[in-house]
């Protein structure tokens, strides 16, 4: 994914080769050189607003990325992974996704499927997303969904300040709401499912 988002022009690392060293793939990546978005929130470096509008900017521009050829679309993403899951999800939950994803509105853009601040280096040459294993062809609202669900639920779960990844939310929703010309209200509307 990364390989192919690369090539289509979205802000990820070029991929150079895969290696399997010591009985375990690896991928060769551009080096980026430089602190993520969490470091620079942690030192105080970027305050929450900086980093939801970087975060922003990074997602208009993934989705307005043409979609990659080989990417998935969400159903067919969530298809695989349940049937490699192995039985890790109650039945009764894996048997609602699928139609649950029926339900979304339409959309094949391109969504980096984990935006949130560790996933973004900031180099010289500009912010580059890294960790693409979940883009998928999906409406743009998925990705700020996933987003809103880690900058508000998870990440909080799992730092020192949980109120500084709610802020960086807020900013990004509203900061991508302002560049797509969107009502905060409809984003948030259009998030929900």
């Amino acid at each position: 994914m990364t390989r192919a988002a690369f090539a289509a022009g979205a802000p990820a690392p070029e991929v150079f080769d895969e290696v399997t060293l010591e009985g375990r793939f690896g991928i060769v990546l551009t080096h980026l050189d430089g602190p993520t978005l969490t470091q620079l929130s942690r030192s105080g470096a970027k305050t929450t607003q900086q980093v939801g509008s970087i975060l922003a900017t990074l997602a208009l521009s993934v989705h307005k990325t043409p979609s990659p050829t080989g990417v998935l679309s969400l159903r067919d993403y969530m298809e695989g992974s349940l049937r490699l899951s192995g039985g890790t999800l109650p039945d009764h939950v894996a048997t609602g996704i699928l139609p649950l994803i029926e339900r979304l509105p339409p959309g094949d853009g391109l969504c980096h499927g984990d935006l949130h601040p560790s996933n973004v280096i900031m180099t010289a040459e500009g912010p580059r997303l890294v960790d693409w294993t979940g883009a998928v062809r999906a409406p743009a609202d998925l990705d700020l969904g996933v987003s809103h669900i880690l900058l508000s639920e998870l990440i909080p779960e799992l730092v020192d300040d949980p109120e500084r990844p709610r802020a960086v939310n807020v900013a990004m929703q509203s900061e991508y709401a302002r560049l797509a010309g969107r009502s905060p209200a409809a984003l948030t509307a259009a998030m929900e499912p």
